[in-house]
């Protein structure tokens, strides 16, 4: 009997993005099967049923414990990792939503199986991972274990943070991920929100502190790290850290390619439909986060809007779907107006928005950020005034500015492309970091 059409379909897609994978990359991938062992022994807390009796490690219990940071439930898990073995271990810990109420995020530590050969103690990278989409399915700690995730005809992704995990691992620096609010969990995930970002990432680290086995303490040095979404969320925690985990011995940010103004990201974008379910994306998080904007819009969007926003919520971020056929956001609204339009006029939604800006407080840390200056789907403007802003308050800043890059749109854009050239200086700036050496700092030169 032959391959049905659509199974076929899926399979040539999977085989492309596989090619796809390793012409950025370079590197072989191989999914490796079973469970790998765990680093330590994990004792279940008392009262909480296993997995197997849960029936779904994502499904939180009624009741949290207290603490930010406190480990819900964990378990030995799978990975897909290229020339750098780790064990891995999956974690469900409790995290502060946007407006501070406890929520349950899941999250993976990954234990090097290499020495670290920088200077003192190993340390904890807090992974703040790019761009996956809002279905559930998405969630990192799940495409770790398959890199590849296929909805037919058209909905993919694939663990692209894979290739800097690699890299981190093979220095020895012990790695967590979180999944961010709402990934795999029951609740919406908030897209581009900068608290909730924030407070998954530097809650990822207090969980992973707390592992026995590991050879981690609460003094581990700690660094946060990410680029695109996650060059947000590392943003937002650097912000953050000082206020929410002072505990956490954070010693540098490395902040790459971030969105730092949702209504500036859409407005800049607007029209591309490669971009255009994460306006959707977004919309579906201020929703879900800010009851009073449910109104306004439910006015706002006609038909199309209102399918786009409910089809896109359980998308991945390569997507092919009403979005793309309807990119131009006016065509998403009752008025014709684009969505930045509607946002102006709407104080709900402006308030919303205005605190998704990152830029308005002040990192304790250094922080070295990197952006393309034609980058087409972040834009370097609001970077560039973000890390000036920074300076002005007197953080260390190294603001990183790729012009060699040409604009370049679609998949593999000047945003994916330039993901690459930071690795190995984001990598060698953290080591220095590490180290004690002082931070670089280009201040003098951004207005």
């Amino acid at each position: 009997m032959g391959t049905p059409k659509s199974q076929e379909g899926s399979e040539i897609v999977r085989i492309r993005i596989f090619g796809l994978a390793a012409a950025l990359t370079g590197t072989l991938i191989v999914v490796v099967g079973g469970t790998i062992a765990a680093p330590h022994a994990w004792t279940q807390p008392a009262g909480e049923k296993s997995v197997a009796e849960a029936g779904d490690f994502y499904l939180p219990p009624p009741s949290l414990p207290d603490g930010r940071g406190t480990i819900v439930r964990a378990e030995p898990a799978q990975v897909a990792m290229g020339m750098v073995p780790a064990a891995a271990t999956r974690l469900m810990y409790v995290s502060s939503d946007t407006h501070d109420a406890p929520t349950a995020v899941v999250g993976t530590y990954l234990q090097p199986n290499v020495q670290w050969t920088g200077p003192g103690e190993r340390p904890l990278v807090a992974y703040a991972g790019g761009t996956k989409g809002q279905g559930d399915q998405c969630a990192p700690s799940k495409l770790m274990s398959q890199v590849v995730q296929v909805q037919p005809p058209l909905d993919i992704i694939f663990e692209y943070d894979l290739v800097a995990i690699s890299s981190l691992l093979s220095r020895g620096i012990a790695v967590v991920v979180t999944d961010y609010h709402g990934l795999g969990t029951p609740d919406v995930h908030d897209y581009l929100n900068r608290k909730a970002q924030a407070h998954a990432v530097l809650d990822s680290a207090r969980a992973a502190l707390q592992l026995p086995g590991t050879g981690l303490n609460p003094g581990t040095p700690v660094i946060l790290y990410g680029y695109s979404q996650g060059g947000m969320a590392s943003a937002g925690a650097a912000e953050l850290q000082s206020s929410y985990a002072p505990e956490v011995n954070v010693r540098g940010a490395y902040v790459g390619g971030p969105v730092v103004d949702d209504e500036y990201f859409i407005g800049y974008n607007d029209g591309r439909a490669d971009i255009a379910p994460a306006f959707a994306w977004i919309l579906n998080g201020i929703a879900a986060d800010y009851p009073e904007t449910r109104p306004v819009l439910d006015a706002e969007l006609n038909d199309i809007g209102k399918a786009i926003l409910g089809e896109a919520q359980g998308k991945c971020a390569v997507p092919s779907g009403l979005a793309q056929q309807h990119r131009l956001t006016s065509e998403w609204t009752t008025s014709g107006e684009p969505l930045t339009a509607v946002i102006d006029r709407s104080p709900a939604l402006k308030s919303a928005f205005a605190e998704q800006r990152i830029g308005t407080l002040t990192p304790a840390v250094p922080v070295l950020a990197a952006s393309a200056t034609n980058d087409e789907g972040a834009p370097f403007v609001p970077v560039r005034e973000m890390a000036a802003g920074w300076c002005g308050s007197g953080v260390p800043v190294q603001l990183e500015s790729n012009a060699e890059i040409p604009p370049v749109s679609g998949l593999v854009g000047t945003h994916v492309m330039a993901f690459f050239p930071s690795l190995a200086a984001s990598q060698q700036w953290l080591t220095d970091r590490l180290a004690g050496m002082p931070a670089p700092s280009n201040c003098a030169a951004l207005p």
